[in-house]
């Protein structure tokens, strides 16, 4: 039986169209077949570094085409892609890096490393090298996000599950925008997906308005996929100079979204359908809400995507279960098996389901914040919290936000004769944690309401008490 591997998505791809764009960032275009060959150099030259099946090569940059076939090099090898968001400071970087030991750290040119990118593809390859032939099963991407406690978790993926991530593929349809950047699941999810039709992925050096509707314009693309808080900055920026015709979808996720968002959408963009994606790193998609129905059900996330198992367990928590599920947490037994129970995924989502059988998320049953599609660990942010100065205790819990998904709220309690404006607590946190983990939102309180016996903040308390004063 012919296994499912990542490498050979480029390579149908370069057989098939191996002049058509491949991919694209700002002026700069690649074919399949210029990515292909590069991936198959950087595979010899990897291999001749002493790169070999299972080992983790972690990547640490910004967005670029050139890590394109560092990607399917390390397929190729069997090797275990793993990319870290390059807003990450020394110390959030130095706890990913422990965690995963990488065989070799590859960078850009702004961040420290074992060797950059461009030094690779510059790189003689050996003339005889051996490489082992990879299996489906084989570890091939890990994805760094935050846990409970602050300590970041690995989630795993094999060969086979992030190839089935990218269905099965169609005829070419035209090219896609990805907002997302590449240490980010979504961002190597749409990948997949375009290349295994045959189309190309426009990146972004940024997710502002300008960048995505330029993209659109340049490469005449036909979907577009944002959250919320992107679409609400697209939405208020002048389109004029823009030529937006070409989009045919226009689709979002991630977090809650509000009719008036989904009609300002159509509105805005005439002659295009509009779907919302609800999943996760671990599970890949979960539901999906179909175009004729984003409107008859508001709010909801829709019924099972194609493939998926969903239920509520007794209180009320979502699981899922399908054929993407991530294959654990990387060196983490524990919360592994907090995460996968016989065979499901528990989301960590509090939902409801109505007689249709369309699904609405109400809320979180774990501590941890989603924003902006992003987890934040909430711990982590606490700990910065409480060496400022300025505070004599401090916490932080995520409010819900119709851009957002949620929002990180500081609740601080200041020292006698200490004042503090969000802006200075966002300053403070700027060369402390990646901006995503910067808090939104600044509530002076007078007691952190905690545990009587073990001192743990009740974060849903100071949620309520957020939503009392707005």
């Amino acid at each position: 039986m012919n296994e499912l591997l990542m490498g050979d998505v480029i390579r149908t791809a370069a057989a098939r169209t191996p002049q058509h764009p491949a991919a694209s960032l700002g002026d700069r275009v690649v074919t399949f077949a210029e990515v292909n060959e590069q991936s198959h150099h950087l595979a010899m030259v990897l291999a001749g570094r002493g790169v070999r099946r299972g080992a983790r090569v972690s990547w640490w940059g910004e967005t670029t085409l050139d890590v394109l076939p560092l990607y399917f090099a390390l397929a190729h090898l069997g090797a275990v892609f793993a990319p870290m968001n390059p807003r990450y400071n020394d110390e959030e970087a130095k706890q990913v890096l422990d965690r995963a030991e990488p065989a070799l750290v590859v960078t850009d040119d702004q961040h420290p490393g074992d060797v950059t990118i461009g030094e690779l593809l510059a790189a003689r390859r050996p003339s005889v090298v051996e490489i082992e032939d990879p299996h489906e099963d084989d570890p091939f991407i890990i994805f760094f996000t935050s846990g409970t406690t602050g300590s970041p978790k690995g989630c795993v993926l094999t060969q086979r599950t992030q190839r089935l991530r990218g269905g099965n593929g169609s005829w070419p349809t035209g090219a896609s925008v990805c907002m997302f950047p590449q240490f980010h699941m979504a961002g190597w999810g749409f990948t997949g997906q375009a290349w295994l039709s045959g189309d190309e992925v426009a990146f972004v050096e940024r997710a502002d308005a300008e960048h995505i509707l330029s993209a659109v314009h340049r490469r005449r693309a036909a979907t577009l996929y944002c959250i919320p808080a992107v679409w609400r900055r697209i939405l208020e920026t002048d389109r004029s100079p823009f030529d937006l015709t070409s989009l045919r979808q226009v689709n979002t996720g991630t977090s809650a979204t509000t009719p008036d968002l989904l009609a300002a959408i159509a509105d805005a963009f005439p002659g295009t359908t509009t779907s919302i994606a609800y999943g996760s790193t671990e599970a890949s998609a979960v539901c999906t809400l179909w175009p004729q129905d984003v409107l008859r059900k508001p709010n909801s996330v829709g019924p099972p995507a194609a493939g998926v198992y969903v239920r509520l367990d007794e209180h009320g928590e979502l699981w899922a279960r399908n054929s993407q599920l991530f294959s654990g947490y990387f060196r983490d037994p524990e919360a592994t098996a907090a995460a996968l129970v016989d065979g499901w995924y528990r989301t960590g989502e509090i939902a409801e389901v109505d007689e249709e059988g369309y699904y609405y998320i109400t809320g979180r049953a774990k501590d941890t914040i989603r924003t902006g599609g992003e987890t934040v660990a909430p711990v982590e942010v606490d700990l910065v919290l409480q060496s400022h100065p300025a505070i004599a205790d401090g916490a932080v819990a995520g409010i819900p936000d119709p851009d957002w998904g949620e929002v990180i709220a500081a609740f601080v309690v200041l020292r006698e004769g200490h004042q503090l404006s969000i802006e200075d607590m966002r300053s403070y946190c700027q060369d402390r944690l990646a901006p995503h983990k910067h808090p939104r939102r600044l509530v002076v309180v007078e007691q952190i309401p905690r545990t009587p016996t073990t001192g743990q903040v009740q974060r849903r308390r100071l949620v309520e008490l957020a939503m009392s004063v707005h």
